[in-house]
C-alpha cells in the first residue's frame, strides 16, 4: 500500500483536479486506487446509490478511479448554511448543524473516526490519493488539524504542494507556505506544482 497527498497554498489551487488525474493514471497503470479527503467544505454534494452525501470532488475522483462513490472517500462533509455555520455530514449522513467556533472545538473528537476509515481503505487498496483542504499554513486553523499535515501524519504520506500561478505571487505563496510549516512537516513535502501556467515555461 502507498499513499500520496496533494496539498495547496490556497483554496482552488487545483488540488481536486490533480487528485482526479492521479486516480485516472494509477487506475490505467493497473493499480487499485482510492481517493480520500478527510474533510471537505462545499455547498455542492453528490448522492451515492445508497443515498449517502459526499463531496462532488471525491465523487469525480471515484469515477476516475473506476469506483462507485462511497462515504469512506469523504468521511466529513461541511455544507455551509449561514456565514457562521454548517450542516456537519458524517460518513454520508446529516449529523447536526454547528457554528464554526463549535465545530473547531469538536473536530478533535472526529479524529479516531478518520483514522479508522483511513486504515480500512489503506488495507483494501494499493494506492490512496489524499486531498488536503485550503492551505496547511493557515496557522489560525492549524490546531488539531485533521485535513492537511495532520492527515499526512495519520497516513504517513509524502506531500506535493500545488500553487496557482494565475493568481499572481506564486513563488511567495509556495515559499511562505513552506516556511510557515514546522520542520518535520516540511520534510514531508517532496515536490512543488505550479498550476495553470500559460506561455513559455522557460520564463519560470
Amino acid at each position: 500500500m502507498a499513499n500520496i497527498m496533494i496539498q495547496g497554498t490556497t483554496s482552488s489551487a487545483g488540488k481536486s483536479l490533480i487528485c482526479t488525474g492521479l486516480c485516472k493514471i494509477f487506475k490505467e497503470d493497473g493499480y487499485k486506487v482510492f481517493p480520500f479527503k478527510s474533510q471537505n467544505m462545499s455547498s455542492k454534494y453528490y448522492i451515492t446509490k445508497e443515498g449517502y452525501k459526499i463531496s462532488t470532488a471525491q465523487a469525480l475522483q471515484a469515477m476516475a478511479a473506476g469506483l462507485e462513490p462511497h462515504p469512506d472517500m469523504n468521511p466529513i462533509l461541511l455544507l455551509p448554511k449561514t456565514d457562521m455555520g454548517s450542516m456537519v455530514v458524517l460518513n454520508g449522513e446529516d449529523f447536526m448543524h454547528m457554528e464554526a467556533v463549535d465545530y473547531f472545538k469538536y473536530k478533535t473528537a472526529l479524529k479516531p473516526m478518520i483514522v479508522e476509515v483511513f486504515r480500512r481503505v489503506a488495507i483494501e487498496n494499493e494506492i490512496v490519493v489524499i486531498e488536503g483542504a485550503g492551505s496547511p499554513a493557515e496557522i489560525n486553523l492549524k490546531q488539531n488539524d485533521i485535513v492537511n499535515m495532520g492527515m499526512a501524519e495519520i497516513a504517513d504520506a509524502p506531500v506535493l504542494l500545488v500553487a496557482d500561478i494565475d493568481r499572481g505571487g506564486v513563488f511567495a505563496s509556495l515559499y511562505g507556505t513552506v516556511m510557515l510549516l514546522e520542520e518535520h512537516e516540511r520534510k514531508r513535502i517532496k515536490g512543488l506544482i505550479i498550476n495553470k501556467f500559460r506561455g513559455d515555461k522557460t520564463l519560470l
